[in-house]
């Protein structure tokens, strides 16, 4: 039984990344309806740049704010140098150039920083709090925690309280109708992009302390997880990504936890052709009507 509750809050700590991960991926899909497979090795960039300036100046929090500025600027830099200017008749076209970009990131920052796996110092004690002689969490679970529930919160406050949130989504929705009511729609999915790599960075910076630490492919196998949860919970809803995360980091946690970690792999693939198999759309898409 102990060992059930130390991988249920286990889970429940990745499950949170994955929430993160989840819902940049559910923010672009929202704002230009494209699946950012690049999203991984956009995140894998600013964490090597977070904790590159972080060893050098002795300060995590300001290696935090660095990947916050750098997912900001290299999302609006690859929304308006690159996938722009992508014909978007074919959905293909914007899959093909994702992957690209993950081919050209990964090489450069391979070339720059070299293959071998480099430490990512947490900032607080990884010593799990033991709850009646049960380790349940680590502080460093809670700051993962108060991260994703802070930006969860600040982006349902952006996209129901305030303006450009509802400018966001009248572009996302309605781009033709925005455009006659004086929307910049251009702008508008630029920024979407931008708010998107910044959740990609923080989920990044997050996760890679607890995983072998930085690698130019560190992020692979949480961008599939983090696309599992995505499809789980639906990609037009945040709260799908949200509860999809969780989903999946329990899955995870217990089948690395009981079966080897060997099978995790496995695991999200089952789970993500299972969800495919009997709710497309995933479990919170809404309901559509027939057409004929």
């Amino acid at each position: 039984m102990e060992r059930f509750i130390f991988l249920t809050f286990d889970g429940l700590s990745r499950g949170a990344v994955y929430a993160a991960f989840a819902l940049a991926l559910v923010l672009i899909w929202r704002a230009a309806r494209v699946v950012n497979f690049a999203q991984g090795a956009m995140a894998v960039v600013t964490a090597y740049a977070a904790y590159m300036v972080s060893d050098a100046v002795g300060s995590y929090l300001v290696g935090f704010l660095v990947a916050l500025v750098g997912g900001l600027l290299l999302g609006a830099l690859v929304e308006r140098g690159l996938m722009r200017f992508v014909g978007h008749a074919n959905p293909l076209n914007d899959v093909i150039v994702a992957l690209g970009l993950v081919l050209l990131l990964t090489a450069v920052v391979g070339i720059i920083f070299g293959g071998e796996f480099r430490a990512a110092n947490q900032p607080f004690d990884t010593s799990a709090i033991e709850v009646g002689g049960v380790p349940l969490m680590s502080r460093y679970d809670l700051f993962i925690w108060g991260t994703v529930a802070t930006i969860v919160v600040l982006l349902a406050l952006l996209f129901t309280r305030t303006a450009v949130g509802l400018r966001m989504r009248a572009a996302a929705f309605a781009p033709e109708v925005s455009r006659l009511l004086g929307v910049n729609v251009g702008r508008m999915l630029t920024l979407g992009w931008a708010l998107a790599a910044v959740v990609g960075a923080v989920a990044g910076v997050l996760i890679l302390p607890t995983e072998l630490g930085l690698h130019p492919h560190a992020m692979d196998i949480v961008f599939a997880s983090s696309f599992a949860a995505a499809i789980v919970g639906g990609l037009d809803s945040p709260v799908g990504a949200v509860v999809g995360g969780i989903i999946v980091g329990l899955i995870l946690s217990y089948v690395s936890g009981y079966l080897g970690a060997a099978l995790t792999p496995v695991a999200v693939l089952a789970v993500l052709l299972a969800v495919l198999l009997l709710r497309p759309g995933g479990i919170f898409s809404g309901v559509r009507a027939r057409t004929v």
